[in-house]
């Protein structure tokens, strides 16, 4: 058993409940860890033998494209989007940050986690 990552991936999207957020649009971060057997590919050294990251890669980024009010709303789609492209996945931890959100003040970003296991 291994873990993926894909760490810090930037996205510019037009997630949120205000009118303005969804015409605007922001910087998200997403990173995605994903545990998978990898025991064939670790002596096979093989592509087709484990998931592919380009492949996780393009999921995430097909849904973070789809304007949605909430992160918790993006997030499902991107684990369904990727339970149906690698059914070999048996684990997967999500975390989506918005930097610098509308909240009336200053901060950094505020971020929605979730998982999934088979």
């Amino acid at each position: 058993m291994g873990t993926i990552l894909l760490e810090g991936m930037e996205f510019f999207a037009f997630h949120g409940c205000f009118k303005e957020e969804q015409i605007i649009g922001t910087k998200f971060i997403v990173d995605l860890y994903v545990e998978v057997d990898t025991a064939v590919s670790e002596d096979s050294d093989h592509l087709r033998d484990t998931v592919d990251y380009v492949g996780l890669y393009r999921c995430v980024k097909s849904e973070m494209e789809k304007k949605s009010h909430l992160l918790e709303h993006v997030a499902k789609r991107i684990l369904t989007s990727l339970q149906t492209h690698f059914p070999s996945i048996d684990s997967m931890e999500l975390k989506i940050a918005k930097i610098n959100p509308p909240m009336g003040g200053k901060m950094q970003q505020v971020s929605y986690k979730t998982q999934w296991k088979k």
